[in-house]
């Protein structure tokens, strides 16, 4: 019974092997197109930066290293040999998801890449690009309480329901889900840290309260998954995988938000900085009048 236990476990949930890490890159017509889509991103951001300096502007190459970096992120998480296994070991997955719902849209809303466009566009392109921005649509889909919900929800129902088993079972839903991740993921962290216009501006400290709700969401996630008697895919993943994946959710999803409430409060205090040289240079324009 053992060896057959070891053997169904290893099926299962096989163990990841650096090799196909390293060579495992899917050549499928999807994650062909993905990946052109990407460097085409990156290629239009290189341009615009460079536009941009041809006005006599100055880009930060921070904004620039995180856009280079999120799309990096996204290839690993999508194009490389991690996704051989995001439908057969669940840590691999968990991994996956923090890539394309955290650490990716992060560095992309840092990168500020709508404000790039609006600066280094012309006129025209620009009226276009502030008509999208604010076009009731885009607002409906930016809204903080629609966010939130969205964001946080998704991961309740994703991984505590029959439907996490349900994407496994459908390839072209489970590529859905990842896109999910990636867009819910973006429009999330654009509302909360990201440095371009929107109609929503928020309070600094409305924002570190949008993130501190997340915390128990997590906690929750985390305490179901490792907790697990059952595995959350019996046909794909161990109950081991499970609760191993669970405990890398639970760990990286709560440091993730502590790090991005110091962005935040970094954030905050150089707001509060510009506004304190802003009321001196009026004070003192109105002592010299």
């Amino acid at each position: 019974m053992t060896v057959v236990a070891v053997v169904l476990a290893d099926a299962i949930s096989p163990s990841i092997r650096l090799h196909t890490l390293l060579r495992g890159f899917p050549t499928d017509g999807l994650s062909m197109a993905s990946l052109a889509i990407e460097v085409a991103l990156v290629a239009w951001y290189v341009v615009a930066v460079r536009r941009l300096a041809k006005k006599g502007r100055r880009w930060s190459p921070w904004r620039t290293a995180s856009f280079l970096g999120a799309t990096l992120l996204v290839i690993i998480a999508v194009q490389s040999g991690l996704a051989a296994y995001d439908d057969k070991v669940f840590t691999a997955h968990v991994v996956q998801h923090l890539l394309l719902m955290n650490f990716a849209p992060i560095l992309y809303a840092l990168s500020a890449p709508v404000t790039l466009a609006l600066q280094s566009s012309d006129r025209p392109t620009q009226q276009r690009l502030l008509k999208i921005v604010h076009y009731p649509v885009v607002e409906f889909v930016t809204n903080p309480v629609f966010l939130v919900l969205v964001s946080y929800g998704t991961m309740i129902a994703y991984y505590l329901t029959p439907f996490y088993n349900f994407s496994l079972e459908h390839p072209l839903v489970h590529d859905l889900i990842h896109l999910h991740f990636l867009v819910s993921g973006g429009l999330f962290w654009w509302l909360v840290i990201g440095r371009d216009p929107s109609r929503w501006r928020l309070s600094y400290p409305v924002k570190l309260g949008i993130l501190a709700i997340g915390i128990p969401v997590t906690a929750v996630l985390g305490v179901s998954l490792t907790g697990a008697r059952n595995s959350i895919a019996p046909l794909f993943h161990t109950v081991a995988d499970t609760r191993s994946g669970g405990s890398i959710l639970w760990v990286v999803g709560e440091l993730t938000t502590f790090v991005a409430m110091a962005i935040i409060v970094y954030q905050w205090m150089k707001f509060e900085e510009r506004e304190a040289v802003r009321a001196d240079r009026l004070l003192d324009s109105q002592s010299s009048a």
